[in-house]
């Protein structure tokens, strides 16, 4: 054991010196480095730091997971740029994606890098012309539209990324499964998983939407299936025939036959939504007869009420051969049952359109 030089005070910690790094000689150290001088030390002192206060955001859990991980990023953040500057390599952590994004796609707009990035655009510009500046990016043009810009690697860009492929990107790697016990595919796994549920609903909207009570169908339910949806239906069409027939029998025409009718609810309004799936001919089902008060509209209850429905499809096995017949009236609808999954179908068109008068359009879930 030696000391470790604290150099911002002058003083000295006492610390595992073998710890650190080659590169992290005496004569590179710079304030930088005080970082991870200090977790050195106090991996060197076990529980010196947890004697002294407590850990707010671990013990807060998942209720501040943002912050959680952003501590995270900005930890590593700082240590890989202390790396970088302790190998003299002329970039930011933060560039470095950027870099790779280039190297393996080839020229991009900058639009087309900050989709590869999953970054704003104002965010990929503004480091962009922070590389453009040192040299190690090139931007050319198609034609005179400015728009068009297209970046690519320099010489010197290259040269940088064969220097970090080579000397310090698999090190870092090495180091990273290290830091993760190895089990970085499942931690990697977990963080795709997260985002790809923002990308399918925001935060904001989980927090924000009104609390929804679902309920299967019961008797009593069945003035509000009726009255909901004709109210839905009355906005832009005539009741058909088959609309009153199913509205008036719900258990005869769709429980009775192996169906199902969820409701949703909330505290303020009670019963605002209706959603049903009937068993149809030859193994198909429809979903049908989705429907929203209108004093409960722009709450997304319509997306709360489909998401559980097909829940229930799958559930039911009705998932594989699920169809809807709908208008292109109705887009905000479309536009919904498409993001769920739902694809137009000319089959199903052809097989079940006739139903309703006012169909023109006809989609399948693709489960």
């Amino acid at each position: 054991m030696r000391d470790i030089p604290l150099l911002a005070s002058g003083g000295r910690l006492p610390g595992p010196y073998d710890a650190l790094p080659a590169e992290f000689t005496p004569g590179l150290l710079k304030s930088d480095y005080i970082a991870c001088y200090i977790y050195c030390y106090e991996n060197s002192q076990p529980g010196l730091a947890t004697q002294m206060t407590t850990d707010t955001l671990s013990d807060l859990g998942v209720l501040f997971l943002g912050s959680r991980m952003k501590r995270l990023g900005d930890r590593l953040q700082t240590e890989a740029a202390a790396i970088l500057q302790a190998i003299d390599l002329p970039i930011q952590p933060a560039q470095q994606p950027l870099l790779a994004v280039l190297d393996r796609e080839g020229a991009l707009t900058v639009g087309a890098i900050a989709q590869h990035l999953r970054m704003s655009q104002p965010t990929a510009t503004r480091a962009l012309q922070a590389l453009h500046e040192q040299g190690l990016v090139e931007v050319s043009k198609e034609g005179r539209d400015q728009r068009h810009k297209r970046l690519s690697l320099s010489s010197a860009g290259r040269d940088l990324i064969s220097r970090l492929q080579r000397d310090l990107w698999p090190r870092v790697e090495t180091a990273a499964i290290e830091l993760c016990g190895g089990r970085h595919h499942e931690l990697m796994a977990a963080i795709a998983a997260v985002e790809a549920e923002l990308d399918r609903r925001s935060l904001a909207d989980r927090v924000l939407a009104p609390a929804v009570t679902l309920r299967d169908f019961d008797d009593d339910l069945a003035e509000s299936f009726y009255r909901i949806n004709a109210e839905w239906i009355q906005e832009m069409f005539a009741l058909e025939s088959n609309d009153i027939d199913l509205l008036s029998n719900p258990r005869e025409r769709i429980i009775d036959k192996g169906g199902a009718i969820l409701f949703a609810a909330t505290r303020d309004l009670g019963v605002v939504g209706t959603c049903a799936i009937i068993k149809a001919q030859d193994g198909w089902y429809e979903l049908t007869k989705m429907a929203v008060s209108k004093s409960a509209r722009g709450r997304k209850i319509g997306e709360v009420l489909l998401q559980q429905t097909l829940q229930r499809a799958r559930v039911m096995g009705a998932a594989g051969q699920l169809y809807l017949l709908t208008n292109t009236k109705c887009a905000a609808a479309i536009h919904l049952y498409e993001k769920f999954g739902f694809r137009h179908d000319t089959e199903v068109m052809r097989r079940f359109g006739a139903r309703y008068e006012r169909c023109d359009v006809a989609m399948r879930y693709a489960a």
